[in-house]
């Protein structure tokens, strides 16, 4: 069966591989899409993720010599969306037939636990694209949680891509007043559709100084460019003691973050939001696969529209293609996604 490779930088494969032997407590589940990260499968694309160049220790939690993964890279991906076609004779849920959201990679059908997958149906009737979104939406969702949201908070989200749209909405979902930030034109649009306040072209000048005339500064950044300067200029757009939540993915040394200067001078809280865990704060209510549930049904209610965050829908034949656009031309993409059947 088909899965996708990255076998070295800037090199990608569309190969076969054996299917898995369908185990006690387990589906068979036959790939339909699957959902494109632009930060992190193009941090593998490029060569630059930590794992390929240090060594996680779990136990200690700290980066240290060695690498993690190596390449070659099979069946990295962020979310997929397929039928259950098989099951092992002690599953009853979910049933043969329906289609299930999870993560099982870039291969056309996987063996996946069924206790994985529970609660991970889609209403009858739901476009199965709508389900490359679990992830990225939690992820949103996880940052606009550690900004800790109030009701009339002043909020600037910066970086305007999938996930930055998603915070934008589920920032105002929650109450605050956002400004979306961006260098764009297209996606500051779909920002305000998706209920910014106002937007600010970061190509026009500085997203601080422009707030400060209309408030004393933001309460809470969300910073989604995952560029340092970026990152830089969200501390500097918060107020005294506001909050910058750093939830893009950081890459190489922090040329332009200058910490001596508004950090320092502000008392500015930052705080890492990332996918592998919840807020501290919420950890005893909340869980990686609760936001994804709740994402989801906040799309499938209608209160998160995401047909236009797609696209390009890509035959999986096309993989090296599209990751080279991603890496040319990441202005021309939002969601990326591959399509596995016919």
């Amino acid at each position: 069966m088909r899965v996708i490779t990255f076998e070295e930088p800037g090199h990608v494969r569309v190969g076969l591989e054996s299917p898995a032997e369908l185990v006690p407590g387990s589906v068979r589940v036959r790939t339909i899409y699957s959902g494109v990260s632009a930060g992190t499968e193009l941090t593998a694309y490029r060569g630059t993720n930590p794992y390929l160049n240090r060594r996680w220790d779990t136990e200690r939690r700290l980066f240290v010599d060695g690498h993690t993964h190596a390449y070659p890279l099979s069946g990295w991906g962020y979310q997929e969306v397929g039928e259950v076609v098989e099951a092992a004779p002690d599953v009853a849920d979910p049933p043969i037939g329906s289609l299930v959201w999870g993560i099982w990679g870039h291969r056309a059908e996987a063996v996946v636990p069924a206790e994985k997958l529970v609660g991970h149906v889609l209403p009858t009737g739901a476009d199965p694209l709508t389900g490359v979104f679990a992830r990225v939406g939690a992820i949103a969702l996880n940052a606009v949680h550690a900004a800790d949201v109030h009701l009339g908070d002043q909020i600037a989200v910066f970086g305007q891509g999938v996930i930055g749209l998603l915070a934008t909405r589920l920032a105002v979902l929650s109450g605050a007043r956002v400004v979306a930030a961006d260098a764009i034109p297209d996606r500051l649009e779909l920002a305000r559709k998706y209920g910014a306040a106002e937007t600010f072209d970061v190509e026009d000048g500085s997203v601080a100084e422009f707030m400060r005339k209309r408030v004393d500064g933001a309460d809470t950044v969300i910073e989604l460019s995952g560029s340092h300067l970026g990152l830089h200029e969200a501390i500097r757009t918060v107020r005294k003691g506001g909050r910058v939540v750093a939830a893009g993915f950081y890459q190489g040394d922090g040329i332009g973050l200058r910490l001596g200067e508004e950090f320092h001078h502000n008392q500015v809280q930052l705080v890492s939001s990332q996918i592998g865990g919840v807020a501290s704060w919420l950890a005893h209510r909340w869980d990686v696969e609760r936001l994804q549930r709740t994402f989801m049904e906040l799309v499938h209610r209608g209160e998160v529209e995401v047909d236009e965050l797609i696209t390009h829908v890509v035959p999986v034949e096309r993989a090296a293609e599209a990751f080279d656009l991603l890496d040319k031309n990441p202005s021309e993409v939002l969601q990326l996604v591959f399509r596995f059947e016919e």
